[in-house]
């Protein structure tokens, strides 16, 4: 993509309503725009680093052999009055009436919805185990939205639901989820560790919360250091081991791990202290079972083995793409902007015309440019007539992996020179040595 083709409304100014840096970046880089309280427009940045978020969360759901539909954002009240949530909820649930009066409303989560669809069609243990998922928008009115995508109104999120004929099958299907949720977190970078947590309004007895570690994080955990050395199960694990997912889900909740909600300070104070991590923390995703909370109230039932009907054992989980993208920034940022892991970044390449309108300047850059596209690579070419210096602070406010510093000095001995941004360094090197490094 050519800068002078591009739409990225970077701002020079911080601006004043943004309190944590994630929400700082996003609006000076050009990611995001505020259009109401907690409500935010994807400008064509930001949304490539979301679609590339979501493509890591679908492809990890899907290894895990979780089916995806989609499901609409508009809701029937009857489907919630069924299983008792319609009032309980509070005012977080935007309620609604369609021009007849219907009683509507935009959904916050989905467990009524997809119970009315298994309903619907499944009859049989025969059709179990199933694990539906789906990528939609949802808005709960939160009292006091702030902190940009951190804590919105409107949100992306994917929500996942298993049913399962007994408690044996929904543990595995939990157990496929937490595993699939430690893979899609280290894909991004992103170092999860899940902790025992408060079910919410969700409901349930069993669940974690996959929290990240940062200085700016929402809340209070505590958790042993231990946890930073596991390593994370990796592309050939068998989701159809039962007894091997389970070990792996027993290693990852077998040390001290827990939000402040689930905090036991005298459990945390028998660690030795070189052990114990009290730091901040951010959600970046949570697994629920809760059993026939929703299928019983709701009737959905299958015939078992025995020839007996009974509710289906179900479980939810949740990621939430959107607020991973401040998650990421949170974790990967300095003074200069942010600093993306290559598996998310809207750009993989930042090509760098340090003299634009030079003919020796141009013709490399349009070389470079032409076989990184050609390979596949997802490249900016930074073509606009603008200092170097005003090129490099965009370079690194949007936090494009590498940048190729291309001027008539270091042509001149035919050398560009390459910045990796994660650690500042640079190297001088050929444009065919270059083109070798970046893999095209």
């Amino acid at each position: 993509m050519r800068l002078s083709r591009y739409f990225l409304p970077i701002l020079r100014e911080t601006p004043k309503e943004a309190e944590i840096a994630s929400h700082r970046l996003m609006l000076r880089a050009g990611m995001i725009r505020q259009e109401a309280a907690g409500i935010y427009a994807f400008l064509p940045l930001g949304l490539r680093v979301l679609d590339k978020v979501c493509r890591i969360v679908r492809e990890e759901q899907d290894r895990s052999d979780a089916i995806e539909l989609l499901m609409p954002t508009i809701q029937s009240a009857e489907l919630w009055r069924e299983s008792g949530r319609y009032e309980a909820y509070g005012k977080e649930m935007l309620r609604i009436k369609d021009r007849h009066e219907r009683e509507m409303l935009y959904g916050p989560t989905n467990e009524e919805m997809i119970t009315e669809i298994f309903r619907a069609y499944v009859r049989s243990y025969k059709d179990l185990p199933l694990n539906l998922y789906h990528l939609q928008w949802k808005f709960r009115d939160e009292v006091r939205p702030r902190f940009g995508l951190m804590r919105g109104r409107e949100f992306l999120m994917k929500d996942a639901y298993s049913f399962d004929v007994d408690l044996a099958g929904a543990t595995h299907a939990y157990n496929r989820m937490f595993v699939a949720y430690l893979r899609t977190f280290a894909r991004m970078g992103l170092q999860s560790i899940p902790m025992v947590a408060e079910s919410g309004p969700i409901g349930g007895n069993l669940s974690h919360e996959f929290i990240v570690l940062a200085d700016t994080g929402e809340s209070e955990v505590f958790c042993h250091r231990d946890y930073l050395k596991f390593e994370v199960p990796g592309a050939d694990v068998d989701f159809d081991d039962v007894p091997g997912l389970q070990a792996i889900v027993d290693k990852w909740t077998a040390l001290y791990a827990a939000t402040s909600d689930k905090h036991d300070a005298a459990a945390f104070a028998k660690l030795a202290p070189e052990q114990r991590i009290s730091a901040r923390g951010i959600e970046v995703g949570q697994v629920f079972y809760f059993g026939t909370k929703y299928s019983e109230p709701m009737r959905a039932v299958v015939t078992g083995h025995d020839g007996v009907e009974r509710p289906v054992h179900m479980g939810s989980y949740g990621i939430g793409p959107t607020r991973l993208v401040a998650a990421l920034i949170e974790v990967f940022h300095d003074e200069a902007g942010i600093k993306w892991p290559e598996a998310v970044a809207p750009f993989r390449v930042a090509i760098l015309n340090l003299k634009q309108g030079s003919s020796e300047t141009d013709t490399a850059c349009e070389q470079l440019y032409a076989t990184l596209t050609a390979a596949g690579i997802d490249t900016l070419y930074h073509d606009l007539d603008e200092r170097p210096g005003s090129k490099f602070a965009t370079a690194d406010l949007i936090g494009i992996p590498w940048q190729i510093l291309v001027g008539p000095r270091g042509l001149a001995e035919g050398k560009i020179e390459v910045k990796r941004r994660a650690d500042g360094s640079r190297e001088l090197m050929t444009p065919a040595d270059a083109l070798d490094r970046l893999g095209a």
